[in-house]
């Protein structure tokens, strides 16, 4: 049994089960090119703004051709979407700036603890906004992800438990991921994924242009090698992971892929061993075993509620 037909002049035909399959598919390779993010950047060695304006420009010139051949083919667009996706381009951007800015202050540790409060913000965002309801399973899942997340890195905060304004920036920096999650799904409704991604992409390299720019960063002056990692995030991260990840968010819920994004602490650090050297502990993999179930909870919710 053929899972894809074609015939010249149709539209390629899919089977129900592979059809099923592929967004899950996609958020998995998304999660694994996101996860790599951190090691490039720690391997750069470069103020975030500056990686983030390469990894967002380089992605944008990269993907600028297919990007015009299917616009020409799938014009016109409703300006409705096509501002959503300028939107996802600014939250996204606020958030590589705040995380960054409050990791100068306080613990990487913390920094990504707040950061991983973006899947709250999804689900209050699409409950408010979008009127979408979310079972009662779908919050006992994030609930005990969010637990592994906090088994994983939260050794670090217990030694600096005071909220300070560092520690607000990390958390306004999981918001503005939240709500780039929730405007790239609304663009996903009228936008296929490779217009909405570069729409955002390359108003993430603009507003990241003009951070450097503000605070008088420079763009040049960095060494070979933390051009590759410049162009590793490019090309891995940004291209094959968020490509992937706006597929998925046009046939999951926004909810639910920001939700099994809080695998990439769990990734990174499995990948951390062979990259960085950086051992993983007993405690690591209970928190990955308590995340790894809660987002089996949360996805099931979906098919639940």
């Amino acid at each position: 049994m053929h899972l894809i037909t074609w015939s010249p002049g149709r539209p390629v035909a899919m089977s129900p089960s592979l059809r099923v399959a592929l967004p899950y598919l996609a958020l998995g390779i998304g999660v694994l090119s996101l996860s790599m993010a951190g090691i490039f950047l720690k391997w750069a060695n470069a103020p975030a703004p500056v990686a983030s304006f390469y990894r967002t420009a380089i992605a944008s010139i990269v993907v600028a051709l297919p990007f015009a051949l299917q616009a020409k083919q799938r014009a016109p667009f409703a300006p409705r979407d096509l501002w959503y996706a300028v939107l996802a381009g600014l939250f996204f951007a606020g958030d590589l700036v705040l995380f960054a800015t409050a990791v100068l202050v306080i613990p990487a540790a913390n920094a990504s603890l707040f950061a991983t409060t973006a899947p709250f913000w999804v689900g209050i965002g699409s409950m408010v906004l979008f009127k979408e309801r979310l079972p009662s399973l779908f919050w006992g899942g994030l609930l005990l992800a969010f637990c592994g997340v906090f088994t994983i890195i939260g050794q670090d905060f217990l030694t600096h438990p005071v909220l300070g304004a560092a520690d607000l920036l990390a958390l306004s920096a999981g918001c503005f991921y939240g709500l780039f999650f929730l405007a790239t799904d609304q663009a996903r409704r009228g936008l296929p994924s490779l217009i909405t991604w570069w729409i955002a992409v390359t108003a993430t390299a603009f507003a990241s242009l003009v951070l450097c720019l503000v605070f008088q960063l420079p763009l040049t002056g960095y060494s070979l090698s933390a051009y590759l990692d410049f162009l590793g995030l490019a090309l891995l991260t940004q291209v094959c992971g968020w490509i992937a990840l706006n597929y998925a968010i046009g046939h999951l819920r926004a909810s639910i892929v920001a939700a099994t994004l809080q695998l990439q602490p769990v990734v990174t650090a499995i990948i951390a061993v062979p990259l960085l050297g950086q051992p993983v502990t007993l405690t690591q993999i209970g928190g990955g075993a308590l995340v790894l179930i809660g987002i089996f909870i949360v996805h099931r919710s979906k098919t639940k509620g």
